[in-house]
């Protein structure tokens, strides 16, 4: 699991099914003080009504993505986990 923040949302006319009635995000992992970028940005599917400004928790691994979201055969890779009220402790 990654550290990311909700930097904005995507829009699509044309998707693959999987995608209908999905909110996908656009993510920026960050370092643990939460703010400084680690890497380039990429698109989560939400599933704890996350929005921009958000820092996030997210599985970006496709086979962690599938059995959150409940389907096995989409083509799932990254997912929203949860929403982080604070940072506590040392920064990695």
């Amino acid at each position: 699991m990654i550290l990311a923040r909700v930097i904005g949302t995507s829009v699509s006319t044309v998707k693959h099914a999987c995608f209908d009635g999905r909110i996908v995000l656009v993510l920026q992992p960050v370092a643990g003080d939460g703010r400084t970028p680690k890497g380039p940005a990429f698109l989560g599917v939400d599933s704890v009504q996350a929005g921009p400004g958000d820092l996030v928790l997210v599985a970006r691994e496709g086979n962690t993505a599938r059995q959150i979201l409940g389907n096995d055969s989409d083509p799932l890779h990254s997912v929203i986990l949860g929403i982080v009220d604070e940072l506590s402790g040392q920064a990695v």
